[in-house]
């Protein structure tokens, strides 16, 4: 199969200055950091970007740096779903008139519609720029799933390239592989489970460690994707304690404590979202130590 956007994509975190706004140079800094350690595409402005907290005018000015940032080095997915259809679709219009490659579409969440209303929802976005889908499928935190069987429907949708599977079920993930065919290439949306995953199909993973072990991530998506499944396999360990850290608290908290400690100041998340707590910053340093000695 495939892998439209490439094997590893990285959820991008937005960095502020010490007054709250998007710092932009920090944001150029940081695409370039993850397209030289392995990222072939970067998710601006999704979960781990703090989308709930960022304005229209913010997310669209994120698009347009990280464009411009990585200069065609990188694929930019622009997360641009929301639950409201008539807003995604404008933020996807804005998302292609500053030079996106794709956009992400979260199922919609709070308002938990029928997978009726998400097809006309899904198809609505692939309607609106001209720009490939990835889908968003993150029951967890949107209250809502994209069943198998609408999965299936959306892949035949030419512009509907790719779901980021965050459901956390391997048996529902299986089927997903098995529905949708070529149609749709399945990322996955949790880094824990980006070699189960890809065992049974998947293409890559849309990753938060990336931010850290970039290198090491890309090893390990490059070897599963190659069949060479023990050097696959000893990279996944070495990994697994990071990426149980960075969920320790929600995401992105733990990743932007540690980035701002161990790579440049990217300041703290936006409220209602907390700084890290230091054991949590503990956790996260020890076990990267791990993952960068494989």
């Amino acid at each position: 199969m495939d892998a439209p956007f490439g094997r590893l994509l990285t959820a991008m975190i937005t960095p502020f200055g010490p007054d709250g706004a998007v710092d932009h140079g920090r944001v150029w800094e940081l695409a370039q950091h993850l397209v030289d350690t392995g990222s072939d595409g970067l998710v601006v402005a999704g979960t781990t970007g703090e989308s709930p907290t960022l304005s229209d005018d913010e997310k669209t000015a994120l698009f347009r740096a990280v464009v411009e940032g990585v200069k065609g080095r990188a694929r930019v997915i622009a997360g641009t779903g929301t639950y409201d259809t008539a807003h995604s679709v404008e933020l996807t219009r804005r998302a292609a008139a500053v030079g996106c490659d794709g956009v992400l579409a979260v199922t919609p969440y709070y308002n938990r519609p029928s997978q009726e209303g998400m097809v006309a929802h899904f198809e609505a976005i692939a309607g609106a720029a001209g720009l490939p889908v990835m889908l968003y499928n993150i029951p967890g935190r949107t209250a809502a799933r994209i069943e198998v069987a609408t999965l299936a429907r959306l892949a035949e949708n030419p512009q509907i390239v790719a779901v980021k599977d965050a459901v956390g079920e391997l048996a529902f993930t299986t089927a997903t592989v098995g529905a949708v065919g070529e149609g749709m290439a399945v990322y996955s949306g949790d880094d824990i489970n980006t070699l189960p995953i890809m065992a049974v199909g998947g293409v890559g993973v849309v990753s938060v460690a990336s931010h850290l072990a970039g290198r090491q991530v890309k090893r390990m998506v490059e070897a599963a994707a190659a069949g060479r499944l023990d050097e696959a396999r000893r990279l996944h360990l070495a990994l697994a304690p990071l990426c149980r850290a960075l969920f320790l608290e929600s995401n992105p908290m733990p990743v932007k404590a540690a980035m701002d400690e161990l790579w440049a100041p990217v300041g703290g998340p936006r409220l209602p979202l907390m700084r890290a707590d230091a054991a949590t910053i503990a956790a996260v340093r020890q076990a990267l130590a791990v993952a960068q000695q494989a």
